[in-house]
């Protein structure tokens, strides 16, 4: 009995082992942290406000917000703005921005979006600036990047960087992947004439990444990126993916050292379960600790996008993991 209990255990190893990486990891992916209230959400950028509490926008209405006291319970505090402005039908006839990018500086709140329409690389990022952060007290400031059909990348997805006392904002989405420019502190647009910088990219059209967002640790630059297809409810493939570099510029690479501007990408968290398309993610920090926030969509509410947030934690190898 002991010798066929010891060989039935050495046959269920051997056979997990064999199973494909990927089958294995699913299983190890960890759920988001429990939300009550106003969960539907899509591309968010959280913080924690300097006046208490919490505030995320994101695509959806005029910039779409949500407000909470503990990070737990989320309630709709309506938009970022009462009404568009109107250089945001240029670009997309409903003026319907998408992907918001929330940052503190020099004393005041910046709110990076995008204007676009769907398959297009006619596009437009902007910004916009508050003392509170809270809805219904941003100024915008017009364009800060545009781009256009002639161009080969496409101008959508901002996220705000520090990086040794300049400024940067990587975008991007198919169209090449994920390029990066230089920022102008005090205006908050981009530098006249400043090199468009390429990080990351898939080998074959459509290219299928999206969505950036640097963070700095230790002394790596972490790019965490979506792969693969979003906005199809349960039908999503979204996933996020990390590479690093010493540099904010790049080359990012895994951590097997494949490079990201040829397909590379460690997996930090993918569909499973319930939580399907994971992905439009952005970080931020509470309490000293760093928090992954991103869409997932729900498969037992029909496909509905609902806010995830999972803490960040970094392996001794420098690598983040979802907890």
């Amino acid at each position: 009995m002991t010798v066929r209990r010891t060989l039935t255990a050495v046959a269920t190893a051997t056979l997990v082992a064999l199973l494909p990486h990927t089958a294995q990891a699913a299983e190890t992916y960890p759920d988001p942290r429990p939300l009550t209230g106003q969960e539907i959400i899509h591309d968010p950028t959280v913080a924690r406000l300097k006046s208490g509490g919490y505030v995320a926008y994101s695509t959806g209405g005029v910039i779409g917000a949500r407000l909470s006291e503990d990070g737990r319970h989320w309630d709709d505090a309506g938009n970022a703005f009462a009404t568009p402005p109107a250089w945001w039908y240029e670009y997309n006839d409903k003026a319907d921005p998408w992907a918001p990018d929330l940052s503190w500086r020099d004393g005041r709140y910046w709110l990076y979006y995008a204007v676009s329409s769907w398959g297009s690389n006619h596009s437009a990022i902007g910004v916009a600036t508050s003392p509170s952060g809270r809805p219904g007290t941003w100024t915008d400031h017009g364009k800060v990047l545009t781009s256009e059909r002639t161009d080969t990348w496409n101008a959508i997805d901002p996220a705000i960087v520090k990086a040794d006392g300049r400024l940067w904002m990587s975008f991007g989405s198919y169209w090449t992947g994920i390029r990066m420019v230089e920022i102008d502190p005090a205006t908050g647009k981009a530098l006249p004439g400043a090199t468009v910088h390429h990080l990351a990219t898939r080998p074959d059209a459509p290219y299928a990444v999206e969505g950036p967002y640097i963070v700095k640790h230790g002394r790596h630059y972490y790019l965490f990126a979506s792969y693969d297809a979003c906005c199809s409810g349960v039908n999503s493939t979204y996933k996020i993916k990390v590479g690093r570099s010493t540099s904010v510029t790049g080359p990012y690479v895994d951590s097997d050292g494949t490079p990201m501007l040829n397909g590379g990408g460690d997996l930090v968290l993918e569909g499973h379960g319930r939580f399907i398309g994971t992905g439009g993610q952005s970080v931020f920090k509470d309490k000293g600790k760093d928090w992954l926030a991103y869409h997932y969509y729900d498969a037992q509410d029909e496909g509905t996008p609902k806010l995830g947030l999972n803490k960040l934690t970094w392996t001794r190898d420098g690598w983040p993991k979802a907890l």
